[in-house]
């Protein structure tokens, strides 16, 4: 679309929802068949604890520590498929995984936009938590930690949690896809803040199976994700405007994604598409 001063993106005129696939929209629309109402607003998982070495672990682990539990974590079978699944991620296997520090400024942003929004920060970030019936009484469920996408081998996909509790003692912090899917999540959004979280292995006749597809399948009306590796900050602002038109300007999510989009390219900082252009909102468009 073009005008006399030069290209229009679609977004200056037009909401935009994606959908996996034709069979995608009639699942969800079977799972939607009645108007819900949730008794909370928003879970969001932020900041999880990935390496034994950080502050945050009670005792500050000296350097044999260090290397124990992270050879205890490498050797622990259930964590078995996130690290294969980190050896193909551009290094981050052997750099370790890691801290997400903007996203805690960014959970903390979006919690004081409206009532009843739970933050699960550092520890609390795990995968016991992200597990849990509960998150089914939430209108939104947001995780701002990284995604792991592995087109060769999908069910090495997944998202990556608290890997240590607070004593510093290595978990089971990996929801994979096949945990993803066996949820009970008749929510109205899930948010995927992390890179690449709206890819996939390409099926002929389903689309992209990804995360993506695991959330719709578990009951997620809609599902906003990634195309590439975003950037932390921006996704940050983008996040924040985002709620903020859906909380405080009661528009839908396609609206409210919409709106700030725009917002972001009309600022002077963050004006490149590669900005705000990476986030994408996937299922129902009504």
């Amino acid at each position: 679309m073009s005008d006399a001063q030069g290209d229009v993106p679609l977004i200056a005129e037009h909401e935009l929802v994606y959908l996996p696939s034709a069979s995608t929209l009639a699942l969800v629309r079977g799972t939607w068949n009645q108007q819900r109402s949730w008794p909370k607003t928003a879970r969001i998982f932020a900041d999880p604890v990935f390496e034994a070495d950080d502050p945050r672990i009670g005792v500050p682990a000296h350097t044999t520590d260090s290397s124990r539990a992270k050879t205890e974590l490498a050797s622990n079978e259930p964590l078995g498929s996130l690290k294969r699944a980190l050896r193909d991620l551009d290094g981050l296997g052997t750099a370790g995984v890691p801290r997400l520090l903007e996203s805690r400024r960014e959970a903390r942003d979006i919690a004081a936009l409206a009532p009843d929004v739970d933050v699960a920060l550092d520890f609390a970030a795990n995968r016991d938590s992200a597990m849990s019936a509960t998150l089914a009484d939430y209108r939104v469920v947001h995780f701002a930690t990284h995604g792991i996408i592995d087109n060769d081998h999908p069910e090495l996909s997944g998202v990556v949690l608290s890997l240590f509790n607070e004593k510093g003692e290595p978990q089971d912090g990996f929801l994979r896809l096949h945990d993803i899917y066996n949820l009970k999540l008749p929510v109205d959004l899930v948010v995927l803040s992390a890179c690449s979280t709206g890819l996939g292995r390409e099926i002929v006749g389903e689309g992209l199976i990804g995360l993506v597809r695991g959330f719709m399948y578990a009951g997620s009306r809609r599902v906003l994700a990634s195309l590439w590796k975003v950037d932390d900050e921006a996704t940050g602002e983008l996040m924040t405007r985002f709620y903020r038109n859906m909380f405080d300007g009661r528009l839908t999510p396609p609206a409210a994604l919409q709106a700030a989009q725009l917002e972001l390219s009309r600022s002077k900082r963050w004006a490149h598409p590669f900005y705000w252009a990476g986030f994408v909102l996937q299922g129902e468009w009504k």
